[in-house]
């Protein structure tokens, strides 16, 4: 299996309440990291570790600018729970601008420029079993959950790893040490297309079967993840616990705030209601925040200009960084290709394709 360069990680069904902003992460501070090693994991794929100390939760991403201006997220390989250093993992694809410069270019001693982590494809609790479904590089978030359980939790886990050939099974060892570390609680199944060919849902069932009422982790190319959200939902799971990590290419500059920084000086006065637009009161970090939202502008860009900061990191309705609650009121999206018909019914929506519909809104951060 191959993945597409450049993917942005994000959860299409099951998004929890949101976590807080500095777990989440956002561009609203750029980072350079300096590049301590690189780990060949396998031909395709390399492992850059970063001598950065970052908070991030289990199964996050950072996003990266690569050149040209451009920007790419990789997963983050490691567990916050068991001190691993920070370090990304980028499958080469053949003609990726940015998996090429990672894999091929960069080198030990090397800075990058990277956003703080974000995502949303992370388990609210620890100590729920888990069914983790992954295919190729897919495996580096799903590793990052799959640890964080064992250490941190107490949960039971079962893993589905597709690969193409053995050579192509990253972190094998990894998870082989994991195995023998817990016994009774990781079980992992290797699915090697040249041995099996292509999985797919009648034949992904009997395996996914004995955990479908389990949270379900998927992340890999869109078939493989098709064929296994098929699988558990024709065992008896149900939709808001089948999680899902997507691919999606960045195509702006994320990294040149389009916003600009508010003047030093005193917090920005609450707007008045009536005001010609929408008044909104945001609950964010603890505290609210009354913001004037004029028709036509994105809440996250709002928001950002007076002085709140609000997580993001796509801003194409792409990544859920920005996924925020609305509790009173209406707004509509512009684009969404993350949350799903259950997130959207529960009032979930991404601030950096909202607007506003009518005189008030009232949104949350917290919960």
């Amino acid at each position: 299996m191959s993945d597409t360069d450049g993917r942005t990680k994000t959860r299409a069904a099951g998004v929890p309440s949101p976590a807080p902003a500095a777990a989440r992460g956002g561009a609203t501070s750029r980072l350079l990291v300096r590049v301590t090693d690189r780990i060949q994991e396998t031909p395709e794929a390399v492992s850059l570790v970063l001598d950065a100390e970052l908070p991030y939760r289990p199964g996050q991403f950072l996003t990266v600018k690569v050149p040209g201006g451009a920007a790419r997220c990789y997963s983050l390989a490691g567990s916050p729970h068991a001190g691993d250093p920070l370090r990304i993992t980028v499958k080469r694809v053949p003609g990726g601008v940015g998996s090429g410069w990672l894999c091929q270019d960069v080198a030990i001693g090397d800075e990058l420029e990277i956003l703080p982590p974000a995502g949303t494809f992370t388990p609210p609790d620890l100590d729920r079993d888990l069914l983790l479904v992954a295919g190729g590089s897919g495996i580096t978030p799903v590793l990052s959950v799959a640890k964080s359980a064992l250490l941190a939790g107490r949960s039971h886990v079962a893993l589905v790893y597709a690969n193409r050939d053995p050579g192509s099974v990253i972190f094998r060892d990894e998870l082989w040490g994991l195995a023998e570390e817990h016994p009774g609680r990781l079980t992992v199944v290797h699915w090697l297309e040249t041995l099996q060919g292509l999985p797919t849902a009648p034949q992904l069932g009997p395996l996914v079967a004995p955990y479908a009422g389990r949270e379900a982790y998927l992340c890999g190319p869109a078939p493989l993840m098709d064929a296994a959200e098929a699988a558990v939902r024709s065992a008896g799971g149900q939709g808001r616990s089948i999680h899902r990590e997507r691919y999606f290419s960045l195509s702006g500059d994320v990294f040149t705030p389009a916003v600009a920084a508010p003047a030093p000086g005193p917090a920005p006065a609450p707007a008045a209601a009536g005001a010609g637009g929408t008044t909104a009161e945001v609950e964010f970090e603890g505290a609210v925040h009354t913001v004037d939202w004029t028709a036509g502008t994105p809440l996250l860009d709002v928001l950002l200009a007076a002085g709140v900061p609000a997580p993001y990191s796509c801003r194409e309705g792409a990544c859920s960084a920005c996924c925020c609650r609305v509790l009173e009121g209406e707004v509509k999206m512009v684009r969404n290709e993350v949350l799903a018909p259950e997130d959207l019914a529960d009032g979930y929506v991404l601030a950096c394709q909202a607007l506003p519909l009518g005189d008030r809104v009232r949104i949350s951060y917290d919960g």
